[in-house]
């Protein structure tokens, strides 16, 4: 089984706790979200690993809530038969948390991460968070391997890419207008994926790169469509 067949069981897990959840944000492979509280982290491997708990020893600089999640049972994690009371020791000094996923995708809690010890940073938690909430849906499959991520600066680019392979020539300010992407005229500007050109002052078109890129993200620009915003319009 692959790590992201562990995304789901622990998605709904945490929203049945009330936090709103998307994975692969920032380097984590889960977040949690519920209001005002310190955002929730979970990292993912099919089995208990040192890789893992580096993973979840490094999270702890964006918050004190990471856990650790992998599948239990049998054929899987022999080291957490024969080690677990050792590793529940470990992840309690260094305050992370473990959730066991078994075969049939049921969630345990078996330790909730303890005092928190390390210092925060704080930009990079500002950066999780920014991230979280700018994203347009749950595009991401927490645990996939690594490879190009729908970020939300990379929806806001296929927004402005969208509105130019229909429009021809436009503005910043004409997309921002059109599908509410504020940061419109940098990107355009930027242009960090080769896909517009600047024709005139203050105009823009999309590029045949850019036409035919665009293409390949057909599926993220249908997923952006069905999750428009409240009282926005999705984009023709």
């Amino acid at each position: 089984m692959a790590e992201t067949d562990l995304y789901a069981p622990v998605k709904r897990f945490l929203e049945r706790q009330g936090y709103e959840v998307k994975g692969e944000v920032g380097a984590c492979d889960v977040v949690g979200v519920r209001g005002e509280d310190p955002p929730v982290v979970v990292e993912l491997k099919e089995r208990l690993s040192l890789a893992l708990l580096l993973q979840a020893v490094d999270r702890l600089v964006v918050t004190e809530h990471v856990y650790v999640a992998f599948r239990v049972g049998r054929k899987h994690s022999a080291a957490w038969r024969t080690h677990g009371k050792l590793v529940e020791r470990l992840l309690r000094r260094v305050g992370v948390g473990l959730l066991t996923v078994s075969t049939r995708g049921a969630v345990t809690p078996v330790l909730d991460p303890g005092p928190y010890r390390p210092r925060t940073n704080g930009a990079r938690r500002r950066l999780l968070v920014e991230e979280f909430h700018a994203r347009v849906g749950d595009p991401e499959e927490g645990g996939a391997p690594s490879r190009q991520r729908l970020t939300a600066y990379r929806q806001d680019v296929l927004r402005c890419a969208r509105e130019l392979s229909t429009a021809g020539v436009l503005r910043p300010r004409d997309i921002k207008e059109r599908v509410g992407v504020d940061r419109a005229g940098p990107i355009l500007r930027d242009n960090h994926y080769g896909w517009f050109r600047r024709v005139e002052r203050g105009r823009y078109e999309l590029t045949k790169k850019g036409a035919r890129e665009l293409g390949d993200w057909a599926h993220a620009l249908d997923a952006l469509e069905a999750v428009a915003a409240p009282g926005e319009e999705p984009a023709s």
